[in-house]
């Protein structure tokens, strides 16, 4: 793509995305208690939640500590006290569920009427068709993109508190269970003060950077799938419509070749969503597998010289896996943003022809006031 092309499409998507916050805001400022409200709730339930993965991971070392000591006391009170973890951890899941799709569900309601009022008034569907290019369908934008545009921030956004709480708490325990290391270089001893954080960071940084190679190109394939699907129905209506009312076979023949070629581009479209997936699974489902195996060689070198106990082994481990999920956001988040990115781009889309209908209506009233005057 040419430099130049490239920095238009960048501001381009700038401004959509601003104009999009520019109306979805609305709903946190229109409704502040309501809305900081949730927000409270949100965040002591990610911090809940956090607590009970810092005592998960302490009563995951106490258990292997045990066990190598074969110590069937130990590992008995431990077995009833993971039974209170366990079902306070699925009630602080439940809890955190309700208030997230509480929050998407209002946020959606308010957003919808918005652009629905504005939709409706003086008849602006009317207008819209075959007024921009983007606003095919724009009932599909108010039903679906609205949903998606406003389901996704509250998902990522809670996902990244919780992932930079987590990062920041379980590097302590890499730090302070992990300790150093002594790693020979030529005839000397090189030492590594919390090797665990150094290594969780090089992992992550990696696998960050490869998702991006892979999927750079995600957002703008998605957004295009969406444009073609869109396309695709508004071909069909316009086939429908023309078969229903007219008897012309030239003009329904070019309506069925139309919808025909729409066709074409949603599944040539699909089919570089498909490749696009492929390459970003890669990525991903080698992170899931790649991860705890990295985590056990870099922890097993200091069990082996009996400077780890098993449990401090499982508890390193286990934290090393957490901190790179926490890490790893945009890995995990990848598809999911691409596709808040191309929802709200057609939601703004939407909105700036909203804008420029208003404007001229305005602009109409103006110049018949200074007529009749």
């Amino acid at each position: 793509m040419h430099p130049l092309r490239q920095i238009s499409l960048i501001l381009d998507q700038r401004q959509l995305l601003a104009r999009f916050w520019q109306s979805a805001s609305q709903f946190w400022k229109d409704k502040k208690g309501r809305a900081a409200g949730l927000t409270i709730y949100l965040i002591v339930v990610a911090l809940l939640q956090l607590l009970i993965q810092v005592l998960l991971n302490l009563w995951n070392r106490n258990f292997f500590d045990s066990l190598e000591r074969r110590d069937a006391h130990a590992l008995w009170v431990l077995a009833q006290l993971f039974v209170p973890l366990a079902a306070a951890s699925a009630l602080v899941a439940a809890a955190s569920l309700w208030g997230r799709m509480t929050t998407q569900r209002s946020w959606r309601e308010a957003l919808t009427r918005q652009v629905i009022n504005r939709w409706l008034e003086k008849q602006r569907y009317h207008q819209l068709d075959g007024y921009v290019r983007g606003t095919e369908n724009p009932e599909y934008r108010i039903a679906v993109d609205i949903r998606v545009a406003t389901d996704a921030p509250i998902d990522l956004t809670l996902a990244l508190f919780s992932s930079v709480l987590t990062a920041i708490v379980f590097f302590s325990v890499l730090w302070e269970v992990g300790g150093s290391i002594d790693i020979p270089l030529f005839s000397q001893s090189v030492r590594i003060p919390g090797y665990l954080v150094v290594g969780v960071i090089i992992y992550s940084t990696a696998m960050s950077g490869l998702m991006i190679l892979f999927g750079h190109h995600l957002t703008g394939v998605i957004e295009h799938m969406n444009q073609t699907e869109a396309e695709f129905r508004a071909a069909a209506d316009a086939f429908r419509a023309e078969s229903s009312h007219a008897n012309n076979s030239g003009s329904i023949a070019d309506k069925r070749r139309t919808l025909r070629n729409k066709l074409q581009g949603v599944l040539t479209a699909w089919r570089q969503l498909l490749w696009q997936l492929v390459r970003t699974t890669l990525v991903s489902h080698g992170n899931l597998l790649l991860a705890p195996v990295v985590a056990w060689i870099l922890c097993v070198p200091k069990y082996l010289t009996g400077a780890m106990t098993l449990g401090e082994l499982t508890q390193s481990a286990a934290a090393f896996v957490t901190v790179q999920g926490a890490f790893n956001w945009l890995v995990d988040n990848y598809q999911r943003l691409a596709d808040w990115r191309s929802s709200a781009h057609r939601v703004a889309t939407l909105l700036l022809a909203l804008d420029k209908v208003e404007a001229e209506e305005k602009s109409g009233q103006i110049a018949s006031k200074a007529t009749s005057a």
